[in-house]
């Protein structure tokens, strides 16, 4: 079960953020959070080119150094594109980055539907680190992973994960029985995913489902359809817009992913709902009613990384990851770019979490074998490297 040579650091041989058109949109006031037209295509002349973070002593990358290199077809569980880290996995719906030192990235990989959790990295093969008791209900199972606060002395981990009973928060350590955090959030039929984001300030903010009740979303007194900010205990956070509730904000349906900036200053969280997909800016103790960006053609938002001057979003349904430009006060700027699709940059089919390792390193997974076409590799993690973005109001 290998995904290839073993190395210090991949060869990235993928742009996984695109350069955007140069100068922002203009939008009418009316219009500009849910405006929405085909992105415009790069061509290869015009795609960016991978930038490897500098890493001290490193090797000259080896093989393929760009997607005008054709790179041979994974065999069995060998993938030998260097941007992927992990192969031969289940539905890869949930990533939590490990602390890196420069020299590797190492993350916990989540399966949906089996429960099983592994560490995998650029620095190894992948081991199993934890199996969870999951129930994969329509679109739920394992959904979340995220570090806790502590993490480098405690080496707890906090997980979103249906069970035959309801949808909670669990954490649990390698080698531990998982423990439950926070229980009793809404299951249903169908929008029993959701997500976790460790806060900046050492609380946990986690993103719920409605469980297929819309109305739920709305309701101060459920817990479904949420932005939900507790502590590590599974108590409401202190700060929260109500003092004894872990309401945060409200108004998702089937969310896929959370991300903020480094100071948690500026929190996302992505949505699919029965209209359109979308992204929104959260802010504490508001309705989630006004996205920052819709999908109409509903490509199945998921996961995302907040790049400071692009949002990126990965995407199940169509496939590729969506790249949009942030204004300086963090208005969406522009219309998405679009890599990872196959024309501009290597495809990978259906992508699932996404999570930020460092400011311009990032890991994304695959979940073909869960409705695409996996190759012999899936699934998969891959490695991505930011490109600077042009056009997005900043100097």
């Amino acid at each position: 079960m290998r995904r290839g040579p073993r190395r210090s650091w991949p060869a990235v041989v993928l742009a996984a953020v695109a350069v955007v058109a140069a100068g922002c949109a203009e939008f009418d006031d009316s219009t500009a959070a849910t405006d929405w037209r085909a992105a415009p295509e790069l061509s290869a002349e015009s795609a960016p080119q991978p930038q490897l973070p500098e890493i001290e002593d490193s090797p000259a990358p080896e093989g393929p150094s760009s997607s005008e290199t054709p790179i041979p077809p994974p065999e069995g569980c060998t993938d030998y594109d260097k941007a992927v880290i992990a192969t031969c996995l289940d539905t890869v719906s949930a990533l939590a980055p490990l602390p890196s030192d420069g020299s590797a990235v190492t993350a916990l990989a989540g399966e949906r539907r089996s429960g099983r959790v592994f560490l995998v990295g650029t620095d190894g093969e992948k081991q199993e680190f934890a199996k969870l008791d999951t129930t994969a209900v329509g679109d739920g199972g394992l959904t979340g992973l995220a570090l806790s606060p502590t993490y480098a002395e405690d080496g707890l981990v906090f997980a979103y994960v249906t069970t035959a009973s309801d949808n909670r928060v669990v954490r649990f350590a390698q080698g531990q029985a998982p423990k439950p955090v926070l229980t009793g959030i809404p299951k249903g039929a169908s929008n029993n995913r959701g997500a976790l984001l460790p806060g900046a300030d050492g609380s946990l903010l986690v993103a719920t489902g409605d469980a297929g009740r819309p109305d739920a979303a709305a309701d101060p007194r459920s817990l479904a359809g949420k932005v939900l900010r507790i502590d590590v205990s599974g108590q409401p956070a202190k700060g929260n817009p109500t003092a004894d509730s872990a309401v945060y904000a409200h108004g998702l349906h089937a969310p896929g992913g959370l991300c903020s900036t480094a100071d948690g200053s500026r929190l996302w969280v992505t949505d699919q709902s029965k209209e359109h997909d979308a992204v929104y800016r959260v802010e504490a103790g508001e309705e989630l009613s006004v996205p920052a960006w819709t999908w109409k053609d509903k490509p199945g938002v998921s996961g995302c990384a907040d790049w400071t001057d692009m949002l990126a979003v990965s995407t199940e349904g169509a496939g590729n990851v969506q790249n949009l430009p942030l204004t300086e006060d963090g208005s969406v700027g522009g219309e998405p770019q679009i890599t990872m699709d196959g024309e501009n940059g290597t495809a990978y089919g259906r992508l699932g979490s996404l999570a930020q390792v460092t400011g311009d390193v990032a890991v994304a997974g695959t979940v073909n074998k869960d409705g695409g076409k996996p190759v012999s590799s899936d699934d998969r993690v891959i490695l991505i490297v930011r490109q600077p973005a042009s056009g997005s109001g900043r100097d």
